[in-house]
């Protein structure tokens, strides 16, 4: 019966610390004092530790020491609550601080489990002469240290994904870069390839920049562009008819010979959209087309036909 009530509670709450029994929460206790007690002999061998075996050697001996003496601090505080929420917030704050500075995730794992290393080292040093005490102890710290090393590992990682997928963001904005040429008339040089990815965040930019700005013709230019396939050449077909939406005309320039004949052989609709040679020959037409759409002049806006 017992073990049934258990199994419920732990599938139905898995976030919260395992329930300890008045004697391994007392030896919790005891090994937490011990570690607050010897405090900054153990962060000085963990932090020589971290620098013999070359880990953070983006950073400097003071700032691997201040970080140290950070994570120490939150180490034991989760130990002694059973709670992981503070441990987690300032992983991310750590990562945030030295992914930018080369430091990988291995060494962050490598440091963790030098610090575990030492604090058992120093447990062994204190109850030698009472084995089956340590034991005891030791079954209280282990499941908590290993909690804590993959606290941190996978705050640390999570956070690196967050970076990556913020850096390919930045990348793909500055590889397609929506310009402004002049009043109403924008371009879009297209350059590299175009997975389908990119080619929906291309035409977001695209048509954000065309409402923004009131645009009236946009210039794609895809000479930068070696291949396209059937999924994407549609999806500029689609772009081109939802920029008409917003009232700008698209003229296509730049396409190659490869492109221009999977255009044909997929069977892409091509009546709509309008095609030049070459990016000079697009701004040309482009022109003529804001000409030929040009507001009528004050002249002949105030004739006496007019006011009539």
């Amino acid at each position: 019966m017992d073990t049934k009530k258990s199994t419920s509670v732990s599938t139905t709450r898995p976030a919260e610390p395992p329930v300890l029994s008045e004697s391994a929460a007392g030896l919790l206790r005891e090994l937490v004092a011990h570690l607050r007690q010897n405090r900054t002999q153990l962060r000085e061998e963990w932090a020589r530790r971290i620098t013999r075996a070359e880990l953070l050697t983006a950073m400097t001996e003071e700032e691997i020491f201040a970080e140290a003496t950070a994570v120490y601090d939150n180490y034991v505080e989760a130990l002694e609550t059973g709670t992981f929420e503070a441990l987690q917030a300032y992983s991310r704050r750590l990562s945030e601080r030295i992914i930018p500075r080369g430091v990988e995730t291995d060494e962050v794992v490598g440091i963790v489990l030098l610090l575990r290393d030492v604090l058992a080292r120093s447990l062994f040093t204190k109850y030698q002469d009472n084995v089956d005490k340590l034991n005891r102890i030791l079954d209280s710290y282990e499941p908590a240290a290993n909690r804590i090393a993959n606290t941190v590992a996978v705050g640390f990682v999570e956070e690196r994904e967050r970076i990556i997928r913020q850096q390919q963001d930045a990348i793909r904005e500055l590889s397609t870069p929506v310009l402004q040429v002049r009043e109403r008339l924008l371009i879009l040089p297209i350059i590299g390839v175009i997975d389908p990815q990119r080619a929906r965040q291309l035409t977001e930019q695209l048509l954000r920049a065309i409402r923004a700005n009131r645009a009236k013709v946009v210039v794609i230019d895809v000479t930068g562009v070696a291949a396209m396939d059937s999924g994407v050449a549609n999806h500029l077909v689609q772009t081109v008819e939802a920029s008409r939406l917003l009232g700008a005309t698209v003229i296509v320039t730049g396409l190659s010979p490869e492109i221009a004949q999977t255009l044909v052989t997929i069977g892409v609709d091509l009546s709509e959209m309008a095609t030049v040679g070459d990016l000079q020959g697009g701004i040309e037409e482009a022109e003529r087309l804001l000409a030929d759409r040009a507001i009528p002049s004050p002249q002949r806006e105030t004739s006496p036909d007019n006011q009539r």
